[in-house]
């Protein structure tokens, strides 16, 4: 029997913002599939906690920055699809997985620099165009970027740049993938308490008061004033919304 529910494939699921937003969506009744890159231990554990929530989430390996394993990860996918809910497709990707490189600009290696265009670059170009076919016509997909996009803070000259380019690719997108009725968006975070780069945001007490007393709302975000707006975007009605950055910073460096 195939199951009616939306199913959201949510890249870097296995902690941090891409765990939140799976749970976000498990409340509002979109199953999902999360991938992660070696924490499987953590992965089952969300999975468990989307089934706790009478939802269904499958946990599969995938390495974003290895476009050579797109591919078969297609077919895994559609294996686990076929099995779990009884389909061949997904109504939703999230780009999200990435990691965090904390660098001045004249002391960050080509190493460092290649290893982010890999992950927030290339591996979100070329996996979604893999993926393409296994979207839903009137699907969503939601593209990862930064509030560092925005504004400048020291040590992510990198970081930022791959999220610039992010935003760019996410208006190409949407204009190519319009006719079949998918529409693409940037979700932009600010500064928030996780163990992302380091944990230094949420850590380093310092850093977390300068943050705040620089952004509107007073604070820093948290994982659930992502995951939160995520999960609307993709299951309210935002079908006509296309080719947007949404920064969700709380205001962060007006």
């Amino acid at each position: 029997m195939t199951d009616t529910r939306k199913i959201a494939l949510i890249t870097g699921g296995s902690r941090g913002l891409g765990r939140n937003t799976v749970v976000h969506l498990a409340r509002k009744g979109i199953d999902t599939v999360l991938t992660y890159h070696s924490g499987k231990t953590d992965a089952d554990s969300v999975a468990a906690e989307v089934a706790a929530l009478g939802g269904k989430a499958v946990a599969l390996q995938l390495d974003t920055s290895d476009t050579s394993g797109f591919t078969a990860f297609a077919e895994r996918l559609k294996t686990a699809l076929k099995d779990t809910c009884g389909r061949d497709s997904i109504d939703f990707l999230v780009n999200n997985a990435g990691i965090g490189v904390f660098k001045p600009f004249a002391e960050t290696t080509e190493d460092e620099f290649d290893r982010l265009v890999n992950i927030h670059l290339k591996g979100v170009f070329f996996l979604t165009q893999r993926l393409l076919p296994l979207i839903e016509d009137g699907g969503r997909i939601v593209n990862i970027s930064s509030g560092l996009a925005r504004f400048a803070l020291p040590g992510y000259a990198a970081y930022g740049a791959m999220k610039g380019a992010i935003e760019v690719l996410t208006r190409y997108q949407a204009k190519e993938l319009g006719g079949r009725r998918i529409t693409v968006n940037a979700v932009a975070p600010g500064a928030i308490e996780t163990d992302f780069g380091g944990g230094v945001v949420r850590d380093n007490a310092d850093l977390n008061r300068h943050i705040a007393a620089a952004t509107a709302m007073g604070r820093v975000g948290l994982p659930d004033d992502i995951g939160g707006a995520i999960s609307s975007l993709l299951a309210g009605d935002f079908g006509w919304m296309t080719a947007q950055r949404i920064e969700v910073s709380g205001g962060q460096s007006l």
